[in-house]
């Protein structure tokens, strides 16, 4: 009998991994008992020696291992550790990183790569599998492939294989019975088959669960039978990442990304109107033919329809994709693309002939800003107000906030400062009106945690309108506020946060305004 490790390494704890357990079910069903199967699942953040005695401690003859954009950098080393522990095992690689870069790994401390699909008929969530899944994020794949031919994906212009609608139901009524708070599809396009989407949209619609479901989709390929029906969904219980991309025209056409903006953008604000769905928007700055000037309007159009999550993020020219073998010249151009990357995992555009180094600099620093704000959850009615007033765009306020204030690692009452400093700063700023503003988010995004101290110098005075918001807050929640839980505005008007009562779609406290 061979003993066999499927191993995963995880971009963070609380992800999990679908595929090695669907490797370990698979085996299970083809070979019986003919093979000792074990799983383990690690993270980046673990040190690789750690990791590698973790699998010589079961002594396989065989070593599998999952092969990611967020793993593959420390693979190398792993293998090499590997080897030294286990000089007898094969050590096989799967997953994209192997298949499209099979030179360069076995090269490298792999004795196989494989390639293939698994059968997703085969079910992998057995009694091992949420037992070791506990309460993280869990993955669940319905169909594969995708009918589109995004130059940047790997699944571009592949054949769709769905899985029969019985079993999915079956598979998402056990992770919904399961510990898990949040179930992510990894279908390419979800909603690529309307008919499909629209009866597993109603079925987890009228699941008894507190679990949220995730999907990636097109927002112009929704009807309006299917927004009619987001529209029931208990609030938080759907979540949906948004491949927008871009807005100019020409880079989506060299990226083979067809998209009815227009459309679109107008379900999108459809769904955002219902306030019952999270939407996740993306943005990918490094496309061809479009400049630092054209992204900055795709930035605002974007900003415009109010998502609750606007990632801005960088081209990355993974191995296997059109764009790639463009940059690197194995596919004829229209023109001079000039694009640089990192030759390192994630391969990441450095420049190009329509993005220079200090553009991407610009773009960084705009991301970093709207990472550590909007994206967050943090500071919106402060930056609403700061916009409003000061008349800039979004894009230059995140820019020149990012340039600012630049480190990540600042503590949120150190980084609140940072942001009263800089917002005070913009044009027709009202002192009062900003102290007010940030008191409102500083109140609706934490919890437990003591105003920072120039703003309990102005809202925690001892006086009569303090003690009258006391009372308003205690009869408004039922129960004795604590201090940081009311306070009184510049304006004269009360505040106070219920730090019980969450938002499910944008996990902010609520508020309430007493005048």
């Amino acid at each position: 009998m061979s003993k066999v490790v499927f191993l995963a390494v995880n971009a963070k704890y609380v992800h999990s991994s679908l595929s090695v357990w669907l490797l370990a079910a698979a085996m299970a069903k083809n070979h019986g008992t003919k093979h000792d199967v074990k799983v383990v699942e690690a993270t980046i953040n673990q040190n690789i020696e750690e990791i590698a005695c973790t699998v010589a401690d079961f002594n396989p003859d065989i070593v599998g291992i999952s092969a990611y954009i967020w793993n593959c950098g420390l693979l190398p080393p792993l293998l090499g550790l590997l080897r030294d522990k286990l000089p007898d095992a094969l050590l096989v690689l799967g997953g994209p990183e192997a298949v499209f870069n099979e030179k360069y790994w076995l090269e490298n401390g792999a004795d196989h790569v494989l390639f293939g699909h698994c059968d997703f008929n085969i079910d992998p969530y057995t009694d091992e599998y949420f037992e070791a899944l506990g309460d993280r994020i869990s993955y669940i794949e319905t169909s594969r492939g995708c009918p589109f031919s995004c130059a940047f994906c790997l699944s571009a212009k592949s054949s769709v294989e769905y899985l029969p609608l019985d079993i999915v139901k079956e598979r998402i009524f056990k992770l919904s019975r399961s510990k898990t708070k949040t179930i992510k599809f990894v279908d390419r396009t979800f909603n690529c088959n309307a008919k499909r989407a629209y009866e597993l949209f109603e079925y987890v619609i009228g699941l008894d669960t507190s679990c949220k479901f995730h999907f990636e989709v097109a927002a112009d390929l929704f009807d309006e039978k299917a927004l009619s029906l987001l529209r029931t969904a208990p609030a938080g219980r759907i979540q949906f990442e948004i491949g927008l991309q871009s807005f100019f025209e020409p880079a989506l056409e060299a990226a083979s990304r067809k998209t009815d903006l227009i459309k679109a953008e107008k379900n999108i604000k459809s769904l955002l109107e219902a306030q019952n769905c999270h939407i996740h928007a993306d943005l990918i700055a490094g496309l061809p033919y479009e400049t630092l000037d054209d992204f900055r309007i795709s930035f605002n159009r974007a900003y415009q329809l109010g998502a609750h999550t606007l990632q801005l993020g960088f081209l990355k020219l993974l191995h296997g994709s059109r764009l790639k073998e463009q940059a690197d010249g194995k596919v004829p151009t229209d023109g001079t693309w000039g694009i640089l990357y990192d030759k390192n995992p994630p391969y990441e555009i450095q420049s190009s002939t329509w993005l220079s180094c200090d553009d991407i600099k610009i773009l960084k620093s705009t991301e970093n800003a709207l990472q550590r704000t909007y994206n967050k959850g943090r500071f919106l009615t402060t930056i609403e107000y700061v916009l409003s007033v000061s008349k800039q765009t979004a894009f230059d306020f995140y820019h020149k906030l990012g340039s600012a204030f630049p480190n990540r690692k600042t503590q949120l009452e150190d980084y609140i400062y940072e942001i009263y400093e800089f917002c005070s700063r913009q044009a027709g700023i009202e002192n009062n009106i900003l102290c007010d503003k940030l008191l409102y988010d500083w109140l609706s995004m934490v919890k437990g945690k003591n105003l920072p101290v120039f703003l309990k110098e102005r809202f925690l005075r001892k006086d009569k309108l303090r003690e009258a918001m006391y009372e308003a807050a205690q009869s408004n929640l039922g129960r004795k506020p604590e201090r940081n839980e009311y306070a009184v505005l510049s304006s004269g008007s009360g505040i106070f946060v219920d730090s019980k009562s969450v938002n499910p779609v944008t996990g902010l406290y609520e508020i309430f305004i007493v005048k």
